[in-house]
């Protein structure tokens, strides 16, 4: 009998190293941009795949110009970017495969209540920022290659406003620390309303503008292309993007709100176009 239970033990232990090794293989890098972790989104979703898949999921929250250039360099192994044109010439070029549109929000002007430059309540984005540049209002740029960064970049030249202005700072940060900074210095910046509903809250700032078109932000997934770079856990990357796009997936995204707002919109059954 002690034989029989020492050998059960002894198996027992085997199975629950077993399950302990097999867990700490399937390790998935995720490069993600900071909207989706500032908002919160990624402590609502990640988890729920973690427990049901039994895989661990490491998150680098970095502006969309970083995380494609890990993925250039073979870093992580799955991309969510929300940067379409970027992100077209990165599967171009090799570097990605598999794009998978998985949820859409917008990007908002805000600033202080104040509003020096008078945009408040407008829908026009370009003629915002080229307002906020004539007031020589402050306005807080990212300055980081983001999705974000990159969006503001086009407004500024649909606007003929060279970015650069007496008010203008670039500080290379962020989505919530460029809120809070503009925060303290009472001026404008462009965001995702994601982050912006998260924060707003703890911020004087009010909105400002909403509601143009060109402010559109759709976000996909991108699989690091396997047969460029050694060691990349496709098959974890591809469960994740495949899940991030099923029904349980979609309807956690669309489920997901602060003080009953929505921040995402589920759109796997879209398509993202080239901006």
């Amino acid at each position: 009998m002690k034989k029989w239970i020492s050998c059960l033990s002894s198996i027992t232990l085997l199975f629950c190293l077993s399950l302990t090794v097999s867990a700490a293989e399937n390790i998935i890098r995720l490069a993600t941009t900071t909207s989706t972790y500032n908002s919160g989104l990624l402590d609502e979703l990640l988890p729920v795949f973690e427990q049901k898949y039994g895989a661990k999921i490491h998150v680098l929250s970095v502006g969309t110009g970083k995380a494609l250039r890990m993925g250039r360099d073979g870093d992580v192994d799955l991309l969510m970017t929300h940067a379409p044109a970027a992100e077209r010439t990165f599967i171009e070029q090799g570097h990605g495969i598999e794009a998978k549109s998985v949820m859409y929000n917008d990007f908002v002007v805000v600033g202080p209540s104040n509003d020096p430059a008078g945009i408040e309540g407008g829908s026009d984005a370009v003629s915002a920022l080229r307002a906020i540049a004539e007031s020589q209002s402050v306005f807080i740029s990212r300055g980081d290659d983001s999705g974000t960064h990159k969006k503001e970049l086009a407004l500024w030249k649909s606007a003929g406003v060279a970015a650069g202005f007496d008010g203008y700072k670039e500080i290379g940060q962020g989505m919530g620390k460029v809120l809070q900074v503009s925060d303290e210095l009472q001026g404008y910046t462009l965001t995702d309303r994601g982050t912006w509903l998260a924060y707003q809250h703890r911020l004087q700032l009010k909105m400002m503008v909403a509601g143009d078109e060109r402010l559109f932000n759709p976000y996909q997934v991108i699989l690091v292309n396997p047969a460029s770079y050694e060691g990349l856990n496709t098959e974890g990357a591809r469960a994740l993007a495949q899940w991030l796009v099923s029904a349980e997936g979609q309807t956690l995204i669309n489920n997901f709100r602060i003080n009953g707002e929505v921040l995402f919109h589920g759109s796997a059954q879209q398509v993202v176009t080239n901006q």
